[in-house]
């Protein structure tokens, strides 16, 4: 089983290639490559030799909340228990850095409800966690649900 790693600035390109792949199918939004640099130190890698095979971001919204995106694994490696491996490194950089809430927005919710995430009504979510619908093909029709993981942090 290949480590999860914080990503470097070399991976950025395979990261973009393998997300935006995804993105082109509807399955998430697509993430220039600027932005991918410019929120490099949010994501987690799994790389086989010098390919990036999954990545995820953990990015911080708020004082206690942060949410997980750009979830992706290669296909012909899913299923090997990557993508759990990519939220459980978010989930522990989230509970170290003190935030007590992390959330996604999916159109997988039983993958985030078998890492011990529930279904939330998107309505309870806070207004800034919309900030990047606009650019969404499916806004304002969104079909993804909203999921929440509570973390126990220290005081």
């Amino acid at each position: 089983m290949n480590p999860v790693e914080k990503a470097r600035i070399k991976d950025a390109p395979q990261m973009r290639e393998l997300i935006n792949s995804f993105a082109d199918r509807g399955d998430m939004l697509p993430r220039p490559l600027s932005e991918i640099y410019e929120s490099i130190k949010d994501f987690f890698v799994v790389r086989r030799g010098e390919r990036v095979i999954a990545c995820v971001a953990l990015h911080i919204s708020w004082s206690d909340l942060a949410e997980i995106r750009s979830l992706v694994v290669l296909e012909g490696n899913q299923k090997q228990r990557i993508g759990n491996q990519l939220v459980d490194a978010c989930l522990n950089e989230a509970r170290e850095l003190g935030i007590s809430t992390v959330f996604c927005l999916t159109n997988k919710p039983a993958f985030f409800e078998k890492c011990g995430f529930s279904l939330i009504d998107k309505a309870e979510m806070p207004h800034k966690v919309w900030s990047e619908c606009y650019r969404c093909p499916k806004f304002p029709d969104c079909d993804e649900a909203a999921l929440v993981y509570r973390l126990e942090v220290g005081a």
